[in-house]
């Protein structure tokens, strides 16, 4: 994960209603500077949609968001995603990001599942619900029992604090779904979401 998010510290995480709007979202977030696109597998348009984007957005880095089973990573493999998100981790899930041949970042909210991440070799975990669970005193609180892991931390994290979770030396990128808002989409305003995404980049910088 830290090699394939390098130069990307913000993940744009996205719900898709409808698989035409994917590739028109994909390509505003890219113009707008972010590359790195999470979506979500909570929709029935959520498959059809990463296929639209991974054959007619070929610079977007696609991975898929709430994986909670083996079948979707089986799934996200198949559709040529780059990385998988996970919610949350079990054994059971762990276990199979290990043997799947693009990373897992596993999503950790308490000191035991980041422990019980780290017991089957993982260094790199998204970080949620973050603003709820700790936010940046939680993690910058990490780096001492911990130091190597990095952290993506998603949940309540918004313009207004970014730049604060992006000075933590255990932080890789951030994730958050305010740069494509649902009614945004919805009314296909594309350049209002280019706009957007090159706000939140300019931040990161």
């Amino acid at each position: 994960m830290r090699k394939l998010l390098e130069g990307h510290p913000l993940i744009a995480v996205i719900t898709l209603e409808h698989s035409e709007d994917a590739v028109p979202l994909a390509e505003a977030l890219v113009s707008g500077g972010i590359f790195a696109i999470e979506v979500t597998l909570r929709t029935d348009a959520a498959v059809d949609g990463i296929r639209n984007i991974v054959e007619a957005v070929p610079e977007a880095i696609i991975g898929t968001g709430t994986v909670c089973n083996e079948q979707q990573i089986f799934l996200s493999q198949d559709l040529g995603c780059s990385y998988m998100v996970s919610p949350g981790s079990t054994p059971s899930l762990l276990e199979a990001g290990k043997r799947a041949s693009i990373p897992l970042l596993p999503g950790v909210s308490t000191v035991s599942e980041l422990m019980e991440g780290m017991q089957y070799g993982y260094r790199d975990f998204k970080f949620f619900p973050a603003h709820a669970v700790g936010g940046v005193h939680f993690i910058k609180a990490l780096m001492g029992p911990f130091p190597g892991l990095k952290f993506c931390p998603t949940g309540g994290v918004n313009l207004a604090n970014i730049a604060e979770y992006l000075m933590l030396e255990n932080v890789l990128s951030v994730g958050g779904s305010w740069v494509a808002p649902k009614d945004l989409v919805r009314e296909k305003k594309w350049s209002e979401i280019e706009q957007l995404a090159s706000q939140a980049r300019s931040v990161c910088s």
